[in-house]
């Protein structure tokens, strides 16, 4: 099975292809929009996918991808992301100049970063890449935040362990395939929806929901831009049984103006 991920190995996107599947053929893809090409262009089978951080919050640009290049989600993966600094052996803290990373990565780690002013933030396509880069260029003076499996692997040293603002730093990465998966069993689901631009008509499709017994357990609203003032609003549910389920879906294609499920899982 070839799995796209957006970095390299030692990425957290590898971390959670390994995790997720038994065996792999690792695509790796600088950008998710090199990532979702490589999907649709079928050099990869499946893409694994960040779509949500506990601390900086959803990653819409990737709704947006999932959503324009018409792809269907078949499952997800909570991934507690555990961010350490990385430098070359027998280096001091005081030695580090620069650290390059992932904007994400940064963004989560910035309360550490206010106590050592002196260390320039520079951002990076990838965690695990530029860690690869110190070690294969061995670049002193720089530092890279990544995972302790990339330390491990590219022989660098833990300058400092878990510096992340919040400990309990969980991503949601999504699975996301070419091809609607038709599933006999599934308990969640992410829906797209447009509706009239009027009041109440976002409370009339929560209130189905309620009425059905689904779970709303993600709402999320992006700016649709053809439509200034117009949202579209990206949601997970979950439930108990499917009548309910498609009792709901039957009842909201109706009331909006454009429905699409994006997965079920």
């Amino acid at each position: 099975m070839k799995v796209g991920i957006q970095g390299v190995k030692g990425s957290y996107h590898h971390l959670v292809a390994q995790n997720y599947f038994e065996s792999i053929e690792l695509v790796e893809c600088m950008t998710f929009d090199e990532l979702t090409r490589s999907l649709v262009n079928e050099k990869c089978n499946i893409a694994v996918m960040a779509i949500e951080n506990s601390i900086a919050g959803s990653i819409l640009p990737n709704y947006a991808l999932i959503d324009e290049n018409n792809l269907f989600i078949t499952g997800e993966c909570n991934f507690n992301i555990n961010h350490n600094l990385l430098s070359l052996p027998n280096q001091d803290i005081n030695d580090i100049k620069e650290v390059h990373s992932h904007p994400m990565a940064l963004l989560q780690c910035s309360k550490f970063f206010i106590k050592h002013p002196s260390i320039k933030l520079i951002e990076t396509n990838d965690t695990a890449l530029f860690a690869k880069k110190i070690s294969d260029n061995k670049l002193e003076g720089l530092g890279a935040i990544a995972s302790i499996e990339s330390a491990k692997m590219y022989d660098l040293e833990v300058l400092s362990e878990s510096i992340q603002t919040i400990k309990n730093n969980l991503t949601r990465f999504v699975i996301v395939e070419k091809n609607i998966v038709e599933k006999k069993h599934f308990t969640k689901a992410s829906l797209k929806f447009v509706l009239d631009h009027k009041r109440g008509s976002l409370a009339s499709v929560l209130n189905v929901m309620s009425d059905c017994s689904l779970n709303l357990t993600k709402i999320q609203s992006i700016p649709i831009i053809k439509t200034p003032g117009q949202y579209a609003f990206f949601v997970d549910i979950t439930f108990d049984k499917s009548d309910y389920y498609n009792k709901a879906i039957s009842i909201i294609k109706i009331m909006a103006q454009e429905f699409k499920i994006l997965g079920e899982y």
